[in-house]
């Protein structure tokens, strides 16, 4: 019998008790350098549940970061972080945060309005806690933040906020295209640009 106190499951009416909270950011304490920090579109419904960024069972941020060596222990977020989980990114220099703060079922609920708010607020934090490299987690969101229609995935031109930045696939199930492989390449690039990986 498992004496994991952690909840391995919601019903859709749980989940949904849970549309328009937030999810605090996960920054290196006191003392700790941010060297990548991830961007997410925004929280979703098991992630603001169980208040774990990239939470939902399906998603595959936890995996393609360990394919890629960017954490080298495995995470399982879907039940929430453990506090040796979040204290393992914090110590390899890697922080999370969303362009919207409010969850929601599905990132496409959310208005252009909000993202645009969003962009302003990454700069803010970006400012504020000055990581060396920012990998933003959805090229659709990235051009809808910034009012740059043309972006691809990859590098940005020039600096953010003194930050290179990077804008790379989304992990979501729904990004049905990606792989954990591929998201794995795209993650290490950054990775590798920021110092936490070789």
């Amino acid at each position: 019998m498992s004496t994991d106190p952690r909840p391995r499951g919601f019903t859709r009416a749980e989940l949904e008790s849970f549309r328009d909270a937030e999810v605090p950011d996960l920054l290196p304490t006191v003392g700790q350098h941010l060297r990548l920090l991830f961007v997410g579109i925004n929280p979703g419904l098991w992630t603001a549940a169980t208040q774990t960024h990239f939470a939902h069972p399906g998603n595959r941020f936890y995996p393609a970061l360990l394919q890629a060596g960017i954490v080298q222990r495995r995470i399982d977020p879907s039940g929430g972080m453990t506090d040796e989980d979040r204290d393992h990114l914090r110590d390899r220099g890697i922080g999370i945060t969303n362009l919207v703060r409010r969850a929601t079922a599905r990132a496409d609920e959310l208005t252009a309005a909000e993202l645009r708010e969003g962009g302003e607020r990454l700069r803010a934090t970006v400012s504020a806690t000055r990581p060396e490299v920012v990998a933003v987690a959805g090229i659709t969101a990235y051009r809808s933040a910034f009012g740059v229609r043309g972006a691809s995935v990859g590098e940005q031109p020039g600096p953010f906020e003194g930050a290179r930045l990077w804008v790379v696939p989304n992990p979501s199930g729904l990004n049905a295209h990606e792989t954990i492989a591929s998201l794995a390449v795209a993650y290490a690039e950054p990775a590798r640009v920021a110092g936490v990986i070789d």
